[in-house]
């Protein structure tokens, strides 16, 4: 379940910040594939991949994490 809120979580934050799949890989140092297998939710992120992906959105880890008021 906490993994299909950081799915949902993601894709939220990522249309909230108008950018595209692509766009976020690039910011995040990802690839695309690896951003749409976790908003999908075909794969876990890591911590790291975590870290990588709140600073692309210019955010703190712990409230990019926060999860709790997401709604599946």
């Amino acid at each position: 379940m906490i993994n299909e809120k950081i799915s949902k979580k993601l894709k939220l934050e990522r249309i909230k910040a108008g950018l595209t799949q692509e766009q976020l890989a690039e910011k995040s140092g990802l690839s695309r594939n690896s951003i749409q297998k976790i908003e999908t939710g075909k794969v876990s992120p890591t911590v790291e991949t975590l870290e990588k992906l709140a600073l692309a959105f210019n955010m703190d880890f712990q409230t990019f994490i926060d999860v709790s008021k997401v709604e599946i």
